[in-house]
């Protein structure tokens, strides 16, 4: 299977723009996927925060199942700052407001005995496509933020005010090497990864694996596939959509890339694939 890398120059400039700009901030909100949040955990960023204080959100949790909860609670029982959400809903506003206050809280009362004032600065960070841009706009109220469906849409950072905070939007960054190509895969999965440098066929069947392992069920549901080999559940699919090219082959790239649509797009259901090993593997807990 060909090995996934991404690491453009940007990303380069952009961790050192970061690491530049960490001395201005209070706190750091650190944006992972709920589906995949041991995944979308870039250790690299992690070590450049320092012992500044660290909130990690869980995005996207309207599309994550019980996984991610259990996930969330691991974090929180070794001492994290941790909050599940989904950046797309203003019901989440507050809830994402109390905890990054409650994180810079000392600091706040520390500034007032001092007669000083000023917005608590929260540097915001994450891998491509975790929401930090969709997160922004939530808390600003209004699309201050870029923000688009392609992993790599912010390019350069910036700071928006969110009323008692100012918020720094940075580009999304990937570790300069990805040592576990499972847990590439999974960024793979969900749009976190540059999709023209991927085989999307060999994504397609790898992700068929893990479905027909953890979740047989939502196959079965969306495409009337009942088990088997990867590549036999991949043919189910291409039979059961009409993915099917003259000479009776098989169409599998528009196969992977329904696949893929309706993973991302939530159509196969709430899912988790990352587990306690998987978090303890990249350092969360």
């Amino acid at each position: 299977m060909k090995v996934i890398q991404w690491f453009p120059g940007h990303m380069a400039k952009a961790m050192r723009m970061m690491e530049d700009n960490l001395k201005l901030c209070d706190a750091v909100v650190f944006v992972l996927d709920a589906r995949v949040p041991a995944a979308s955990y870039n250790a690299r960023l992690a070590d450049m925060v320092g012992g500044k204080p660290v909130l990690y959100l869980f995005n996207k949790g309207d599309m994550a199942d019980g996984g991610a909860d259990e996930a969330l609670a691991l974090v929180q029982r070794g001492g994290g700052a941790a909050l599940k959400i989904s950046a797309l809903s203003p019901a989440c506003v507050r809830p994402l407001q109390a905890a990054m206050e409650q994180l810079v809280a000392g600091k706040r009362e520390r500034f007032a005995q001092k007669g000083a004032a000023r917005p608590m600065r929260f540097l915001v960070a994450g891998i491509p496509n975790t929401g930090k841009s969709t997160l922004i706009n939530l808390l600003s109220g209004g699309r201050k933020a870029q923000v688009g469906d392609k992993a790599g849409v912010t390019r350069a950072k910036q700071w928006v005010r969110c009323g008692a905070f100012e918020l720094l939007d940075t580009p999304g960054t990937m570790p300069p090497a990805l040592a576990d190509q499972r847990l590439a895969r999974r960024l793979a999965y969900v749009g976190c990864v540059n999709d023209d440098i991927l085989d999307k066929e060999e994504i397609a069947l790898a992700l068929l694996e893990e479905l027909g392992e953890r979740y047989p069920e939502r196959l079965a549901q969306r495409y009337g596939i009942q088990g088997g080999a990867p590549l036999a559940m991949y043919e189910a699919l291409c039979a059961r959509r009409g993915f099917v090219l003259r000479g009776g082959e098989y169409d599998y790239t528009r196969g992977a890339l329904a696949l893929l649509d309706d993973f991302r797009k939530g159509r196969l259901g709430r899912v988790c694939l990352d587990g306690a090993d998987d978090l303890r593997a990249v350092g969360l807990i």
